[in-house]
């Protein structure tokens, strides 16, 4: 086994070099132990899941006895009102991502959490890695589980029943799951970076819903050139099944989203080697 060598006073300690490896593993456990025990993350991915199951059954139930025949027909993308509830579950998962690290400083604990693990960053990515897991984990299962139960409910032969094997639909709908873990971390990046948990939350739900609202007061050639960057607009495009005029290619528009949450993780990163606790 490779060596390297400690001094001390009293002669040569010899440790395994893999030692930063074991390291790395003991500080992801202990933020997966952190965000376990904490209420409010299974609060957060419990409203998360609910949300997306809950509007998924109530709309296979009521649709199809509101909605004409020709109205069904003429429903553009039924998937994608299977994942209404993805308007809600996405307040939750992006204000779990924030609560993930400005718990820490509102409560005093990340002091603690610094003492114990001084490399900064090493603590940072462990948080990164146990908060992505648990959010796919859950957006990619509720987000199936209610495309599945919304078909489910749809009476047979039913214009709007799909399967999951028709074009672009499974990318859809496992987009929708992803579309939810990377708004997750662009909350997290964002607590990062601004360490309070209301400024955070603002910055972020300002972020998504203040530019679409801002590109429909400018000229039209603006809207359709500019605004398919927008970071809600470019998500959007990855979790519905038809592409809509002057918008990005599904994965494209994926791409520029994951864009964003990479700025405002690698911003948090940077800065947090810089400043005080």
């Amino acid at each position: 086994m490779d060596t390297f060598t400690v001094k001390r006073l009293t002669g040569t300690v010899r440790q395994p070099a893999d030692g930063a490896v074991v390291h790395a593993r003991e500080v992801v456990s202990s933020e997966w132990c952190k965000l376990r025990s904490v209420r409010s993350t299974w609060w957060a991915l419990a409203a998360a899941a609910a949300f997306n199951i809950v509007t998924a059954t109530v709309l296979g139930i009521v649709l199809p006895r509101v909605l004409s025949a020709r109205q069904q027909a003429a429903e553009a993308d039924p998937v994608r009102l299977s994942l209404g509830g993805l308007h809600l579950s996405q307040v939750a998962i992006g204000v779990l991502g924030v609560l993930v690290i400005t718990s820490e400083y509102g409560s005093g604990m990340i002091r603690a959490t610094l003492a114990a693990v001084p490399a900064r960053r090493l603590m940072l990515a462990a948080k990164t890695a146990v908060f992505t897991t648990a959010a796919l984990a859950v957006g990619l299962a509720t987000c199936f589980g209610a495309y599945l139960i919304f078909q489910a409910f749809l009476p047979a032969g039913d214009a709007m029943r799909t399967s999951l094997g028709d074009p672009g639909v499974a990318r859809a709908v496992t987009g929708a799951g992803l579309y939810l873990a990377v708004l997750g971390l662009l909350g997290l990046g964002l607590g990062a970076v601004l360490r309070s948990g209301a400024g955070a939350i603002s910055a972020l739900f300002g972020l998504l819903f203040v530019p679409p609202l801002i590109m429909t007061l400018l000229p039209s050639s603006w809207q359709d050139t500019a605004g398919r960057y927008l970071p809600m607009n470019a998500a959007e495009s990855v979790y519905i099944v038809h592409r809509q005029a002057y918008s990005l290619a599904p994965w494209t528009g994926f791409a520029v989203f994951c864009a964003y949450a990479a700025a405002a993780l690698l911003t948090g990163f940077i800065l947090i080697s810089r400043r005080d606790a």
